[in-house]
């Protein structure tokens, strides 16, 4: 029977290249491919495409079946390199006469590639990632020029990481192909996704095992189609170990193949003859993959450390990028973030200029535009950008004396950009982090710092001529601060665009509140990703017209939509919410009598922390986004997350060991019951009873559900049963501006900005350490709780300790009531700003409640009525109880 009746895949360059079930394993040679070769990429920038064919060359010659070829790269023109290599290599029999795999994530380069392919090559890839419909219309131009084509196994949901998600995808695309498209069966080749192994997690112990249970459903159900893979992922967790990597590669594609693997991507010198691999290694590395034992990956990650050293030198890695230009060089510094060789590059570029000027206006922009295209592209990540401005500031300092000596004034910028956290509010990464992107963008940054008062604001805006400002608040009360500057500003007629930022701020609070308050342009930016896209269009001439005018009309539609569903929802009054509060059942509830009654500071070492750590807001807090551990081999930014926690951990090690900040803590906990249905009396050792203020929800709720107030945890003072609550405050915050400043003077933000970050992180740790502690032992009603670090961040503890400012208590008035009653500021030093942020800003408040009922809930929109009623009960205006409350006040 012919191999076209049996429809195997047929490939060819100038020769075919059958594969049948007698077709041993196919090598894909992955050399020439500017992602994975640091020389190939050098060749083709500077186009020597005659070495760059020897790549090719030596590539076939050494076994490759088909060649992959890949011009992703941010200062390439893709289409142009893919387009010019594949004419060269036509020309060239000994390599022409291979397949090639066209490599790309652009479709453009993609179809200039098949455009020109000689014979019939392989797209790599589609996915169902943009959706049926992009899908189908890249697969029939593919069908169109015939080639075959490398579907991943990734849909609109994400990356198939289960067996079950593999073969859901895989069929699903098969489905489509085969019935929608009429595309080829045999010119099918499925990646289902090589995740890596032994990574500690226990989710990632079937990574192996469930590739080749998918590789085998898929050669045994979907008729005619192969599969794929890039075989380097498995070991990701062994970077550095080249030893181990050779094994777990060899014995991966064993395996593989056993299953019906018959075509990937692997590094010829990276892989171990399988028979020659050491037995005892083989066995644990065997043991991984196929997850027979529980306690596999530890007894390989044991193992392993007797083979760390085995390693090649890093030498000729430095000598090949050391190699290129000056510009090649500075580029490369700056992307990768290396300041050894910046003052040697920045110097023999200055001897080669004609003025020192020159050499931030060409050759370090050029550098940093490398840098700002791979962050918008998403190949490039915050920390890595931050650290690039690590060596461009130290590259700027270096030439300023030249600078200076030349007379020639300061160089052009993009624009500038008065940055300020607004009055009362002490929070400052995400400002500093936004800084950092548009300074490597060219913009000049004056930075006011925090709690800016909004005169100062408009003072410096006026007399620097700033052309735009760049408004951070992370509190409720800073929106407020941002209205009132937008008024001021308009009464002003000053005409400079602000943008608002920061964690309380939203696209939607900026159209209905700020944006009507000032005649020029109001923008929302919601990460500092955008910043450079906004504050771009907002000053080039060619686009400020037409996207002021689109940001206009998207926020006055905003605002008409969103004023309208606030006056279509149905919200009770406060009476009918209070009819419908949470009912328990105080007949058989008896309160945990707490082990202690009163105050107490607490000491603990910062040592005693780290395991408490919430590692997720870490990573968000440097717009790396993925929950923790799992972030750390995500396949997007698994290796940028690893550095930034290496890097976080090196730091926590000097933090601890050099005491650069110290714990200091206050609890109290007293009698209390509820009263008034919404408020909470605590009885005091020689005081009147202190009452906490809470708010109830108003929203109407589906029959049954209860409208909540915090004090339906705490039993009625009617009902004769005495209750309890606790309060706390704990920081982390001394010493850090001081730390922070010190490497600011350095010109090292990366590391200014992990200071600050790594002392919110251990603040929060002191919270939960001390919720654990009043659990377990100060209080005592969970005494035999024994959760580990991952259910505690689930919150699987009994009770809850909410905090004045978020969802359950957006009231920040409450916070001088705590710092009362505990003496907060006398005996920790902790002290609130106007505005009710806490100083040091790396300090958490809250209360307890250990009512096994209570749990954390989000109060909504209340009416006014709420609010009325919650200023007489509070003894202030009803003007300013609105102030306080406008975030929470249904329109």
């Amino acid at each position: 029977m012919s191999y076209k009746a049996n429809k195997f895949l047929l490939l060819s360059g100038l020769e075919p290249l059958i594969i049948t079930p007698e077709t041993n394993f196919v090598n894909v040679g992955e050399r020439t491919n500017v992602t994975g070769s640091r020389k190939f990429l050098r060749l083709i920038k500077e186009e020597k495409y005659d070495e760059a064919l020897e790549i090719a060359r030596a590539q076939v010659e050494g076994g490759a079946q088909i060649i992959d070829i890949n011009m992703d790269e941010g200062m390439l023109d893709g289409v142009y390199a893919m387009t010019k290599f594949l004419n060269l290599i036509a020309a060239e029999p000994d390599i022409a006469r291979v397949p090639v795999m066209i490599d790309s994530s652009k479709w453009e380069i993609i179809e200039a590639g098949l455009k020109v392919v000689q014979g019939k090559g392989v797209v790599n890839s589609i996915s169902l990632k943009e959706g049926e419909k992009v899908f189908i219309h890249h697969a029939k131009l593919i069908k169109k020029y015939g080639a075959a084509v490398i579907v991943m196994a990734f849909d609109e949901v994400g990356q198939a990481d289960t067996y079950e998600r593999r073969i859901e995808i895989c069929k699903r695309s098969y489905d489509v192909l085969v019935d929608k498209v009429g595309f080829p069966a045999q010119d099918i080749i499925f990646d289902p996704n090589i995740f890596p192994v032994a990574t500690g997690m226990h989710e990632h112990k079937l990574n192996a095992l469930d590739f080749f249970r998918a590789t085998k459903w898929i050669r045994e159900n979907l008729p005619y189609a192969n599969v794929s893979g890039g075989v380097s992922n498995v070991s990701f967790s062994f970077r550095g170990n080249d030893k181990v990597r050779e094994a777990m590669h060899s014995a991966f594609l064993y395996h593989a193949i056993q299953n019906g693997m018959t075509m990937g991507i692997v590094n010829p010198e990276m892989l171990e003859i399988y028979d020659e691999i050491d037995k005892n290694l083989l066995e644990h590395v065997e043991d991984v993959l196929l997850n027979r034992r529980e306690d596999a990956t530890e007894r390989l990650l044991d193992l392993a450390e007797s083979y760390v050293g085995e390693t090649k030198s890093n030498e000729k890695v430095i000598a090949e990028w050391r190699s290129g230009s000056v510009q090649e060089r500075l580029t490369h510094s700056l992307v990768k973030g290396i300041d050894e060789f910046i003052e040697i590059d920045v110097e023999e570029a200055r001897s080669n200029s004609a003025k020192a000027i020159e050499v931030i206006e060409v050759n370090l922009m050029a550098g940093m535009n490398v840098v700002g295209d791979l962050f918008g592209s998403g190949k490039m990540f915050l920390p890595q950008v931050v650290k690039s401005a690590r060596v461009m500031k130290k590259a700027v300092a270096y030439l300023l004396p030249y600078i200076e000596a030349e007379k020639t004034g300061n160089s052009s910028s993009a624009g500038k950009v008065l940055m300020a956290t607004v009055k009362g509010d002490v929070h400052d990464i995400g400002k500093n982090i936004v800084a950092v992107v548009l300074g490597c963008n060219n913009f000049e940054i004056i930075d006011l710092g925090v709690m800016v008062p909004p005169e100062k604001i408009i003072e410096a805006a006026v007399r620097e001529n700033v052309d735009i400002i760049g408004l951070s608040g992370l509190i409720t009360p800073s929106l407020d601060e941002m209205v009132y500057l937008a008024k001021e500003m308009d009464k002003l007629n000053i005409k400079i665009p602000i943008m608002i930022g920061g964690a309380t701020t939203s696209r939607a609070h900026t159209a209905v509140k700020i944006a009507p308050e000032y005649k020029e342009t109001v923008v929302h930016v919601n990460d500092a990703s955008r910043a450079v896209t906004v504050a771009s269009n907002l000053l080039q001439k060619e686009t400020k017209e037409n996207y002021v005018k689109a940001i206009r009309e998207e926020y006055d539609n905003l605002r008409e939509g969103y004023l309208n569903r606030s006056r279509d929802k149905n919200y009770l009054s406060i009476e009918q919410a209070r009819k419908n509060k949470l009912q328990l059942d105080w007949t058989n509830f008896k309160p945990a009598k707490p082990n202690f009654i009163g105050t107490k500071t607490i000491d603990v070492e910062l040592s005693e922390l780290i395991s408490y750590i919430d590692w997720t807001p870490f990573f968000q807090s440097w717009q790396l986004f993925g929950k923790f551990p799992k972030i750390l081999t995500d396949e997007v930014v698994g290796t940028d997350a690893t550095n930034l926690y290496n890097d976080a951990l090196f730091m926590l090690d000097k933090i601890v060991a050099e005491k650069w900040f110290t714990a200091k803590g206050i609890l109290g906990i007293f009698p209390a019951n509820q009263i008034n249905d919404d408020d909470i009396e605590l009885i005091t050792n020689n005081q009147q009873p202190t009452t906490f203020l809470t708010l109830r929800q108003q929203s109407q709720k589906t029959a049954g559900a209860p409208n909540i107030a915090l004090a339906d945890f705490i039993t009625p003072k009617d009902s004769g049963i005495q209750d309890y609550i606790g309060c706390f405050c704990v920081t982390t915050g001394f010493g850090v501006d001081e730390k922070a400043k010190e490497y600011e003077e350095q010109l090292d933000d990366y590391n200014s900005i992990m200071v600050k970050a790594l002392a919110d992180r251990l603040a929060e740790a002191f919270a939960e350490y001390l919720h654990l502690k009043v659990r377990k032992e100060i209080w005592g009603y969970a005494s035999d709780e024994n959760l580990n670090n991952f259910q505690l961040i689930k919150e699987e503890y009994k009770g809850i300790r909410p905090a004045p400012g978020y969802p359950a208590c957006p009231d920040h008035l409450e916070k001088p009531t705590i710092w009362k009653l505990l003496n907060v500021a006398e005996e920790i030093g902790v002290t609130l700003t106007e505005s009710m942020a806490m100083w040091p800003a790396s300090s958490v408040s809250g209360y307890y409640f250990a009512n096994p009922a209570s749990k954390y809930f989000g109060l909504g929109k209340i009416k006014e009525d709420q609010v009325i009623d919650y200023a007489k009960r509070r003894g202030i205006s009803t003007e300013v109880a609105t102030k306080w409350l406008a975030p929470n006040i249904a329109d």
